[in-house]
């Protein structure tokens, strides 16, 4: 910073001072928890019943703060503290996987109300007869990335269908993709010749238009495949800027696996819709469980973490993440 070219290029400077800030804080954070902690615990011993109460207050409240910075201890990727763009695709199953993917999206969508995140919509089409076939979104906040991205991979549902008269168990699954969204800084070069671009009507819940113009755009990367929709936006413009910006993030992920693949394989590709394959099982019938096969994690409580109580199962799933 003292150096005069410091702030030639001031995004880059400006980045660079924001880590800066966050390594500070995080340090501030622990020396003042240290010293709370332990004038806390020097005091216990000498004080009368109703200040011990009120010190073992503290010291609980102390405990949460320290746990919290304990997990942020495990969001060190590069990408962690980015936003997170999750896509989720019905699997097998019809109409129940389009039902269980507007599930899961109404799951991140509490978990982000709950934690002071913000989700916008960039993509979605709907199931034929019910719910949603496929769903784009981004999750902006500190750290979204970074507990999000173990969400990657085949989630699995097992329940009493609401669409079967005869009230049979059905098995559904659903692909969850998770990417961070790079940094301006980050360049990814994309040849016009490589890329195919669509304009389409944009449409709503029913498949009814919600704009007067053709503003929905579509990307095709012709030497990959990958293909990135949006039209959250009502400009034309603007859809196709954030589809780009999209699919760069995209195939900057496939660079980093392709890197990360020189000395061990691929994490996290694509794994087929099957019953072995599922990163995750929610299972409603004929008993309550959800297990997460990456990590271990076990619990009874499907109402609730269907509800976007799942904080607890995120900082466990870093914790004991396979590697």
């Amino acid at each position: 910073m003292l150096q005069p070219s410091f702030w030639d290029n001031r995004e880059t400077a400006d980045k660079l001072v924001g880590e800066l800030k966050y390594i500070k804080n995080i340090i501030t954070n622990v020396n003042v928890l240290s010293n709370s902690v332990n004038s806390a615990l020097e005091m216990i011993d000498d004080s009368d019943d109703d200040v011990r109460l009120l010190l073992e207050e503290e010291i609980n409240e102390l405990k949460v703060k320290t746990y919290k910075l304990e997990i942020e201890t495990y969001l060190n990727g590069k990408y962690d503290k980015n936003a997170a763009i999750m896509e989720i695709h019905a699997g097998a199953g019809g109409t129940e996987s389009c039902d269980w993917v507007q599930m899961l999206y109404r799951m991140y969508s509490r978990y982000a109300e709950k934690n002071g995140y913000s989700i916008t919509l960039l993509d979605r089409q709907d199931g034929e007869e019910a719910g949603i076939k496929s769903i784009m979104f981004q999750v902006d906040g500190t750290f979204a990335y970074g507990y999000l991205k173990g969400e990657k991979g085949v989630h699995r549902l097992v329940r009493i269908s609401p669409f079967d008269a005869n009230k049979r168990r059905h098995t559904s699954f659903a692909a969850v993709d998770v990417i961070p969204e790079i940094d301006n800084d980050i360049e990814v070069n994309v040849n016009d010749s490589d890329i195919r671009v669509n304009i389409y009507r944009s449409s709503g819940p029913g498949g009814q238009g919600v704009n007067t113009t053709d503003s929905a755009v579509r990307i095709t990367h012709i030497p990959t495949g990958i293909v990135v929709t949006c039209q959250n936006e009502r400009s034309q413009i603007r859809n196709k800027e954030k589809a780009m910006e999209v699919l760069k993030s995209k195939l900057y992920t496939i660079l980093l696996e392709e890197k990360k693949s020189e000395v061990s394989d691929i994490r996290g590709v694509q794994v087929s819709n099957g019953f072995g394959s599922a990163k995750r099982s929610y299972v409603m019938q004929p008993y309550r469980l959800i297990k997460d096969n990456d990590s271990g994690y076990e619990s009874s409580d499907v109402d609730g973490i269907l509800d976007g109580n799942i904080t607890d199962m995120l900082d466990y799933n870093l914790k004991n993440k396979k590697e």
